[in-house]
């Protein structure tokens, strides 16, 4: 979290939710209003949906559970009037209720007519900020990967808000569904001085996104769900001209972006390069391997798993690490729901048994085991020097040598992999010989194993951090 001259952390930002659930609640039956106003869960409520020849259902963030408003089913004359009292529906199929944030959805049949409705409630939410306020002092354009609902569009509103009042830069949104700026032609006040582009059809997203860039000379662009390769591209674009890019997408791990050939440009591409039988030996890999193609479009990237727990990536170092087969380190930023305050944990994102055993939050993700979300930051770095001393220790015996016998050896307690400078002080076949009998895996000439690219594996490591 922020600290101030004397290194002590800084007092948390006080978090204010302002929703004007009133205005959503009055374009519902009559007899759903009252229950609502006085519904003692009417803080947590997420959404409402009205479908035809169904309860009304009302829907709530957390642990509650889903609840039924009425025995009698939806009507038509129900949705009419609902459909009545909002804006109107765009392209793609979403209206809003004028000078707020709340967001109407609508399914219709195959004839167009309405027989459903999905009523969710828009909060402007202050605070959340704080998780990533150290990284907008930067130009760095930021990258926010999330589940629908997890409140990507709640913090990027904040954001355009922090950006354009307490940092004075200009910043221009691409609103178009009007989630963030909220429905009717004057802004929300959420989105403090920034300016809002309204997009008459979702598929000119992408024309939008270069018009402001070259109309209104922005410091900042912010853009909600990039989800076309057309948006993928005005987006590399933008950012080639030296424009700050702030963004969402849909997805829960960097590892989706990477495979879906739509998005995976917004972290560089991938592509297959076939190596020389004298390289690939070298590396000790297979000839066809897969690398990034480019720089990414977004250098940072946030996996917002929970809205007090998010993952920042370096996406340069990340998606190298992964499609070499690695695990890269990343900085876990969650919120003490306690006392508010902000911790940043820097530790391996393909998180190990001995941390996942601390009982901590975790997610399970197909690149392999158990990624550690939140733990002490002494704990870890106490638990990095363990290993690296192990590891020094393995490579000195078998040279000879101790690591204190060489300035900077031993002397980063951020990185965990710090023991892999000494490898070119003993010769390669005494240094692998040693962390073979410690449970890594060789490769090349000492070594058989020749996943990924050529980089050191450590999946058969045995001991304290055993990878299952």
């Amino acid at each position: 979290s922020p600290v101030t001259s004397a290194g002590t952390p800084a007092a948390p930002r006080e978090t204010k939710v302002y929703d004007d659930v009133d205005s959503i609640i009055e374009m519902l039956p009559e007899d759903v209003r009252g229950i609502l106003k006085t519904h003692r869960h009417r803080d947590q409520l997420l959404e409402v949906v009205l479908d035809l020849g169904r309860r009304p259902e009302a829907r709530f963030a957390g642990d509650v559970a889903n609840e039924f408003l009425r025995d009698e089913v939806i009507s038509q004359a129900d949705l009419d009037a609902a459909e009545a009292s909002v804006g109107e529906f765009g392209g793609d199929n979403r209206a809003g209720i004028e000078g707020t944030l709340h967001r109407i959805s609508a399914i219709r049949n195959r004839r167009g007519k309405i027989v459903g409705l999905t009523c969710r409630v828009g909060r402007a939410v202050t605070g959340h900020v704080e998780m990533i306020e150290d990284m907008l002092t930067g130009n760095e354009s930021i990258l926010f990967l999330g589940r629908p609902g997890v409140g990507k569009t709640t913090v990027i509103r904040e954001i355009a808000r922090v950006l354009s009042d307490e940092l004075g830069k200009r910043v221009v949104i691409i609103d178009t569904s009007n989630e963030i700026g909220g429905d009717g032609d004057i802004p929300h006040r959420a989105i403090g001085s920034a300016r809002r582009m309204q997009v008459p059809d979702p598929a000119l997203q992408h024309q939008i996104m270069i018009e402001a860039v070259e109309n209104h000379m922005p410091e900042v662009i912010i853009v909600d769900e990039i989800g076309t390769e057309e948006e993928a591209i005005a987006c590399r674009t933008i950012a080639e001209r030296g424009v700050q890019l702030v963004g969402t997408a849909h997805g829960q791990l960097l590892e989706n972006l990477i495979k879906n050939p739509t998005l995976t440009d917004l972290v560089g591409g991938v592509q297959s390069v076939t190596l020389g039988d004298d390289e690939a030996r070298a590396r000790g890999c297979q000839k066809t391997i897969m690398e990034r193609q480019a720089p990414p479009t977004f250098p940072i990237l946030i996996e917002m798993h929970e809205r007090s727990m998010w993952v920042a990536h370096n996406v340069e170092e990340s998606v190298d690490e992964v499609l070499a087969g690695g695990r890269p380190m990343v900085q876990v930023r969650s919120r003490d729901r306690n006392t508010g305050q902000v911790r940043f944990n820097r530790t391996v994102y393909d998180m190990d048994v001995f941390l996942s055993q601390k009982n901590v939050a975790y997610t399970l993700g197909s690149m392999g085991g158990l990624m550690g979300a939140t733990t002490d930051l002494a704990e870890a770095r106490s638990f990095g020097l363990a290993e690296e001393g192990m590891a020094n220790n393995a490579v000195a015996n078998a040279a000879g040598w101790s690591p204190t016998d060489y300035p900077g050896t031993n002397d980063s307690i951020d990185d965990p992999y710090a023991w892999a400078n000494n490898l070119g002080l003993v010769p390669d076949k005494d240094a692998l010989e040693a962390m073979g009998a410690h449970g890594y895996v060789g490769t090349g000439k000492y070594g058989n194993d020749k996943r990924g690219n050529g980089r050191q594996s450590k999946r058969g490591r045995q001991g304290p951090r055993a990878y299952r």
